[in-house]
């Protein structure tokens, strides 16, 4: 076995509040226009918590379908910065103990009025310098804060650090002292400009790893396909328990301006809907033939099966099961004309099975 997963998912942050029927949507999981996604990024405001309903509201919604949230602040209080400032600037160094206690209050908030996070994070994209809400940080301020400050947020697991391009400089340090390591359960990250990567030294340390955020504007049917590729890349190469996207309701996010479900979100849900929570990613070889993408996971008695075919042909994929067999399997599919489709039962004999696999299209096979 490999990775457990925890789920997929997006953010609201800076999106307002999402209404109860847009959540649904997003994280229900009872009807074929429902995505259900499974983990829910929100910002953590630095006014303070008189702004922090908005947040608590979606985060809510988000939960009563079962979902975990994990809070991120893109700046600490300007009060505690160099520059005064929620734009640039960094944590000054005699605030850092204020900081972590900031932190602990908004996990306290959310927990207090029935949100509990499953985890918060340092920092969003520490080692990138932008015009907007931002908060700059080195690997070494991330380190100190993380084993001197951190044993003061109590009341939710901590993640570092969400580098936007995965700079694992940020926490090898971390991750190679006891002390430190102990206080961090996540290393979270991006994958804008590369960074989709393996990262042993948190799988050693016994780390999950998160993919916090990632985007891509397109919205033709190629776009999403990239995207089932970039996921299956994600749990098969990098090892990844979450997967998340950034905006949840956008023209190039899983539901679009007017509510709809996207050929995005169509793709997501082909991972969301049917690997749920606690299942664990078991090997299978990646990429047994030219264009073929196939990724496996496992609970108990029931295995999923995701097959990305980036070829312009159909591909008929053989598949081999050692141990416990499923009787058959039920494919789902996504392309360029098909979105969550259910297609007819494909039967199992002698542990093996074969599945022409559609062009361009991901399928999900789930057994029975």
């Amino acid at each position: 076995m490999n990775q457990t997963i925890r789920g997929f998912g997006g953010a609201t942050v800076f999106l307002g509040s999402l209404t109860t029927s847009e959540m649904n949507t997003l994280y229900g999981n009872s009807t074929s226009s429902q995505l259900g996604l499974t983990v829910l990024r929100i910002r953590v405001d630095p006014g303070g918590q008189a702004n922090w309903g908005t947040e608590l509201g979606n985060a809510r919604k988000a939960m009563a379908n079962g979902a975990i949230v994990m809070a991120t602040p893109w700046s600490p209080p300007a009060n505690l910065k160099t520059n005064g400032s929620t734009i640039g600037g960094m944590l000054d160094t005699a605030s850092y103990a204020a900081y972590a206690n900031y932190l602990d209050s908004f996990a306290t908030y959310m927990s207090a009025n029935g949100a509990p996070l499953y985890a918060i994070s340092v920092q969003n994209e520490p080692d990138i310098t932008v015009t907007y809400e931002s908060c700059d940080w080195t690997p070494q301020q991330m380190f100190n804060f993380v084993k001197n400050n951190a044993p003061a947020i109590k009341n939710t697991r901590l993640i570092a650090c969400e580098s936007y391009h995965f700079d694992q400089s940020y926490t090898d340090a971390i991750l190679n002292d006891s002390v430190a390591a102990s206080h961090l359960s996540i290393v979270g990250g991006h994958i804008y400009g590369g960074g989709l990567a393996p990262y042993p030294p948190a799988v050693s340390a016994g780390k999950e790893i998160w993919m916090t955020e990632h985007l891509d504007t397109s919205t033709d049917w190629n776009g999403a396909l990239n995207t089932a590729k970039e996921m299956s890349d994600c749990m098969a190469v990098a090892g990844y328990s979450v997967y998340n996207w950034w905006y949840l309701k956008r023209f190039y996010g899983p539901i679009d301006q007017n509510d709809n479900p996207t050929k995005r979100g169509f793709v997501m849900a082909q991972f969301s809907k049917y690997i749920r929570p606690g299942y664990q990613r078991v090997n299978v070889p990646y990429n047994p033939t030219s264009n073929i993408y196939i990724s496996a996971y496992k609970d108990g008695p029931s295995l999923v099966i995701v097959a990305v075919n980036m070829a312009t042909v159909v591909v008929n994929q053989p598949f081999s099961i050692s141990g416990s067999t499923p009787a058959s399997f039920t494919p789902h599919i996504t392309s360029a004309s098909k979105s969550l489709s259910t297609e007819g039962v494909v039967s199992v004999a002698g542990a093996s099975f074969s599945y022409p696999l559609p062009a361009q299209s991901i399928t999900t096979l789930v057994s029975n």
